[in-house]
């Protein structure tokens, strides 16, 4: 989650465990979580001059679209990881709504204890209004809500985006979190795609979110393997601990331009206030001409 938001930086504590947090096919239609089973061939109601029936006529295979390949960026200089933060175009008024699902990796206790770190009424509630929406998710949250993020992971509305395994700070200092080492840094991001696969997410795109939003040129160059692309935001929701949702809507309603891309918080224990904030974003940017895409289409603008 990102702490460093001005209404609460007194949180830095319960930010250290929240930082940085911060979901193709057509945005309008859900996709089934279930996969129909081939159709079979009829049999025939004819028969051959022998008695025999007449063999089925064959069925052609319906081929499977193909899906291309998300976008992502060139390497930076000297092969560095490249950093995304907004969409060039700024005569298109499009928006990503970004949602962090954090969990660092020694919260399970806490999670057992009861604290909640989903949030099913707020995709419910995208889903309701089909706004289409990048998930960036820990492995350890992945783990955690295996059945939420499979189902977030094969509806074609969502795409879940990588935000590390552990929820660990790839620089130092970073709002109090525990570091990566430098030679971690390439695994803990793939331990999380591992992650996602294992939970059966389909739609998962290969893009990076820094906890805590921290990164150095050290942190680029050590994913610079992985293949990614680090995703940052040009708009800072405010919902992390906000107890009012109508602040948040202000916040990102006052700084929304086209191409922007907000970062937001799918934690209930830490962002209670996300849902009832994008009841009021949705419908109001959507006035004002606004389309909700994924980073994946805002990308490619």
């Amino acid at each position: 989650m990102i702490t460093f938001v001005r209404r609460f930086a007194t949180a830095a504590v319960l930010g250290a465990a929240l930082a940085g947090c911060g979901t193709g096919g057509d945005a309008e239609t859900h996709g089934s979580l279930a996969t129909p089973p081939p159709a079979s061939a009829a049999p025939s109601a004819s028969a051959s001059a022998s008695g025999r029936p007449a063999p089925a006529p064959s069925q052609p295979r319906t081929a499977r679209p193909e899906q291309s390949a998300p976008p992502t960026l060139a390497a930076g200089p000297g092969g560095l990881t490249p950093v995304f933060e907004r969409a060039p175009d700024t005569r298109t008024k499009a928006v990503a709504l970004t949602f962090d699902a954090d969990m660092t990796a020694d919260q399970g206790a806490r999670a057992a204890r009861g604290e909640h770190f989903d949030n099913p009424a707020l995709i419910a509630s995208l889903r309701s209004l089909k706004v289409p929406a990048t998930v960036f998710m820990t492995g350890r949250w992945a783990e955690e809500y295996p059945d939420q993020a499979r189902s977030i992971g094969r509806d074609p509305l969502f795409e879940i985006a990588n935000h590390s395994y552990s929820h660990h700070a790839f620089k130092s200092p970073c709002y109090g979190l525990p570091t990566v080492s430098g030679e971690q840094m390439r695994t803990d991001v793939e331990r999380a795609f591992t992650a996602f696969r294992k939970a059966g997410a389909r739609n998962v795109v290969p893009y990076f979110r820094f906890p805590g939003g921290c990164y150095d040129d050290e942190a680029l160059r050590a994913l610079a393997p992985a293949k990614v692309t680090a995703v940052q935001w040009d708009v800072v929701s405010g919902d992390a601990f906000a107890n009012d949702g109508n602040a948040v809507a202000e916040q990102v309603l006052a700084e929304v331009r086209p191409g922007s891309l907000v970062v937001m918080h799918c934690t209930r224990s830490a962002a209670p206030v996300t849902e009832q904030a994008i009841r009021r974003i949705v419908p109001e940017l959507r006035e004002r001409g606004y389309r909700f895409v994924k980073v994946s289409d805002l990308m490619k603008r």
